[in-house]
């Protein structure tokens, strides 16, 4: 495949989750600079569509996986007597896998050998370049060099409105606009991958010392419930909770208001970088060099390679790329000096004071 081949019907697929469809949409967009006639379609998620709903010039097919074997009958009828030049199949996921099985393509592309599993292999005729050490976007960047796009920096025209921001704005509050903000986005979809809350409530009140309005950010699961209210009742600083109470494209336009963003390995973090949010990002469990909030690596503060090395005696380098670290407590193992040290570097680098 190369440059000089037109398309002009593609189809994405990428299921979930927040953060992965983040880093995909900066493929997208750049296949279609690249593509501009061509017709893109991409089937996703019930939840990640509702963060990318009326991106501009895409099509998009819901794949609600509560639906079961439905969802797949519903793809096979949306698509009947389609057939689409090429698939970029960017999810190794088994039900993905069987998902691209009901999608109609001349051309299925899919990861590398190294990155294949759950059979995916057997749902694509070809494969992306293989990539060393990779975050995920580079991964899907590959995807887009697949179809003949040359290297190119991540760009994000995110899907939010006036009025996304006017609703976030109204939450926020007409004190909080006229200065800077610190959200903290403290749960991740696992509890062993948040960080302890009084330690979020130490950074709360240095950020307030510093200047800061702190504000909290999370949907309405009881363990982001939980988690916000023991930060609230240990933190002396003001905070502003709006756990449950923003939608994922209001929840975006926080994000870009806030002059910094503080999270564990979480959607959140990666909504952030879409618009631009610096990002202290507390890793343990995942290695950041893939998962890390993209344009702010080095603001990452992490633990997960000393954990790996007393795990398995090796390093990252030397393991299968991705390798998880096991422990509930090892987010304990990051420090608040760490972190506040981490922040006060992020607003002296990003000129936030």
């Amino acid at each position: 495949m190369t440059q000089s081949t037109s398309y002009s019907d593609i189809c994405i697929l990428r299921l979930s989750a927040i953060g992965d469809v983040c880093h995909a949409v900066s493929a997208v967009q750049a296949i279609q600079k690249a593509h501009p006639k061509a017709k893109i379609t991409w089937v996703i998620g019930k939840v990640e569509a509702m963060l990318l709903a009326d991106l501009p010039g895409v099509e998009f097919v819901v794949f609600d996986k509560k639906q079961g074997k439905q969802a797949y009958q519903q793809l096979k009828d949306t698509f009947k007597g389609r057939k689409f030049d090429v698939l970029l199949h960017m999810q190794v996921a088994l039900r993905a896998n069987l998902a691209a099985r009901c999608i109609p393509a001349k051309i299925k592309v899919g990861f590398d050998w190294a990155r294949s599993k759950e059979l995916h292999s057997l749902f694509i005729n070809k494969r992306i370049a293989p990539q060393s050490e990779a975050h995920v976007l580079e991964g899907f960047k590959g995807f887009a060099q697949a179809i003949g796009i040359p290297d190119y920096k991540p760009q994000w025209q995110m899907p939010i409105t006036e009025q996304h921001q006017q609703a976030a704005d109204a939450l926020l509050g007409e004190e909080r606009l006229t200065g800077r903000i610190f959200v903290i986005s403290p749960a991740a979809s696992k509890k062993e991958r948040n960080w302890l809350p009084e330690r979020y409530a130490a950074l709360a009140e240095h950020a307030h010392q510093q200047g800061f309005s702190v504000v909290i950010t999370g949907g309405p699961t009881p363990l982001e419930i939980e988690l916000a209210e023991q930060i609230i009742a240990q933190s002396s600083a003001p905070v502003l909770n709006l756990v449950g109470k923003t939608q994922l494209k209001e929840l975006l336009c926080v994000l870009k208001r806030a002059a910094l963003v503080l999270a564990p390995d979480t959607g959140p973090a990666h909504m952030a970088v879409t618009v631009g949010t610096p990002v202290i990002g507390l890793y343990a469990h995942s290695n950041p060099k893939r998962t890390g909030p993209y344009l702010y690596q080095e603001y990452v503060v992490e633990v997960y390679h000393q954990n790996l090395r007393e795990q398995t005696g090796k390093t990252a380098q030397q393991l299968p790329w991705g390798t998880r670290v096991k422990g509930a407590d090892l987010m304990a193992q990051i420090s608040v000096e760490k972190v506040i040290s981490m922040f006060n570097h992020v607003v002296d680098k990003e000129q936030l004071s």
